[in-house]
């Protein structure tokens, strides 16, 4: 079984990034189910003690930046000078866009994408988290050379898939390797065009916002008649992990993003205002049921409930595509601020327990109940647990919503981490790479909503 950062165990049209191996999919699912149990992880400090920091008591902004226009730079609050910071987000953007590591190319005069290395294949998660960077920093040329890629080659012309896109592609021929659709891609394509629209307009080559519309109105013309759901299930008023009918009964816990859905509601003009506003709520209350009570760690797949599917082949567990969580309660609470007690608690309860495991040694997958699993998922050949620098960088993230002095030492661990090679020689510029810059993005206040020009 070929290791990688994100395995693939599911059928070819289920193609999101919990299991991302091609091969023989019976035999690794019979794997997983011999391995199915875990091991105890005792805690190696007191979780729940605070510890004494100068800087004091982290004390969480009780407005939404939606509401206030302004953005926290909690990096300038630890400490770190605005020249510093600057510097250091600069480097992170060249490291991934720019240097000989880099995870963008450009092909041509005017296309461009990004690509996980260790899979050799493009991704709709990698080009649209490649766009948001793009479109927060102000870099109009790479993210108007991505869009016109991933519209290129990734996105569906008739048929029932129309206006979705194929979740994988070969990164020198374009062609698919799965037609199937990851449900955060579309997310994540739709919040990024409208921010487009509204940062450089529309009449500067590409109509950002028509393009939006067109993945929008063809979320809603499928009704699962040919197989094919809208991301956003209707019922449920959930995003799906999949809008493909045989797996449309499960969602992703890392996909649930309220933030983006309150600026679809605001910004999208498509009729559906409300029903995004609702999903948003739904998001926030989902996040609530799903996540641990004590660890506050969450699987990475499950029902609508939030509940575990019966005969499902395998155990969830909190890997890679959970560290993305964090992140994003954060960005909701920095942008909207709408469950603050409940989003402040999480904060808490899980900087608790990954501190609990070491500030600079807590691994990188657990059960949800804060148990080591006994079966590791592969990441780049290698099957161990690692401090991993995604998690450092999105842990870290939480800390804008952090009540406790600690909340201080998670963000000196960010700014402290490095994107290099660990020591056994295993190197990830694009997951935990771009998870790295998304955080230094949050963290020094750059990660807004935005607007349009007065």
């Amino acid at each position: 079984m070929k290791a990688t950062k994100k395995v693939k165990l599911m059928p070819d049209n289920c193609c999101s990034g919990l299991f991302r191996t091609q091969g023989d999919v019976k035999r690794n699912l019979l794997f997983l189910l011999a391995l199915n149990c875990s091991f105890m992880a005792f805690p190696q400090q007191d979780s729940a003690e605070d510890m004494k920091d100068p800087r004091g008591k982290m004390i969480p902004w009780e407005k939404g930046a939606r509401e206030t226009g302004k953005y926290r730079n909690l990096f300038l609050e630890a400490g770190y000078s605005q020249e510093a910071i600057d510097a250091r987000l600069a480097k992170a953007y060249h490291d991934l866009f720019e240097s000989p590591n880099k995870v963008y190319f450009e092909v041509g005069d005017s296309m461009g994408y990004v690509s996980d290395l260790k899979n050799h294949d493009v991704r709709t998660e990698g080009v649209s988290y490649g766009m948001m960077v793009a479109v927060q920093l102000n870099k109009k040329e790479v993210f108007d050379r991505i869009w016109r890629w991933s519209k290129h080659y990734l996105q569906h012309n008739g048929g029932p898939r129309d206006g979705y896109f194929a979740w994988s592609a070969n990164p020198e021929t374009g062609k698919h390797n799965s037609k199937g659709t990851a449900s955060d891609g579309e997310l994540y394509f739709v919040t990024t065009l409208l921010f487009a629209s509204n940062r450089w307009g529309d009449d500067t080559g590409i109509d950002y916002y028509a393009e939006a519309r067109r993945i929008l109105d063809a979320m809603w013309s499928k009704d699962g008649s040919q197989g094919i759901n809208n991301i956003l299930n209707v019922e449920h008023k959930q995003i799906s992990f999949v809008p493909e009918s045989e797996r449309y009964n499960l969602t992703d816990p890392s996909y649930h993003l309220p933030a983006f859905f309150e600026v679809w509601a605001e910004f999208a003009g498509d009729g559906h205002e409300q029903f995004y506003r609702d999903c948003a709520d739904t998001a926030r209350v989902f996040l609530q049921r799903v996540c641990h009570p004590v660890t506050a760690l969450n699987p990475d797949i499950c029902l609508y409930s939030g509940k575990q599917p019966e005969n499902f082949p395998f155990r969830a567990a909190f890997r890679y595509d959970s560290w993305r969580v964090p992140m994003n309660i954060a960005m909701d609470y920095s942008w909207y601020a709408k469950d603050r007690e409940w989003q402040k608690d999480y904060s808490r309860r899980i900087q608790n327990f990954l501190f609990s495991r070491g500030i600079d040694t807590f691994e990188d997958q657990f059960n949800i109940d804060g148990t080591l699993p006994n079966w590791i998922l592969p990441a780049g050949g290698v099957q161990k647990l690692r401090h991993s620098l995604g998690l450092v960088a999105t842990s870290a993230v939480a800390s804008i919503m952090g009540t406790q002095e600690k909340s201080w030492l998670f963000v000196d661990a960010l700014w402290n981490a490095k994107l290099e090679p660990y020591s056994d020689g295993y190197f990830d510029p694009y997951y935990d790479g771009l998870l790295y810059l998304f955080s230094l993005i949050h963290l020094s206040g750059n990660y807004r909503i935005i607007l349009p020009e007065p």
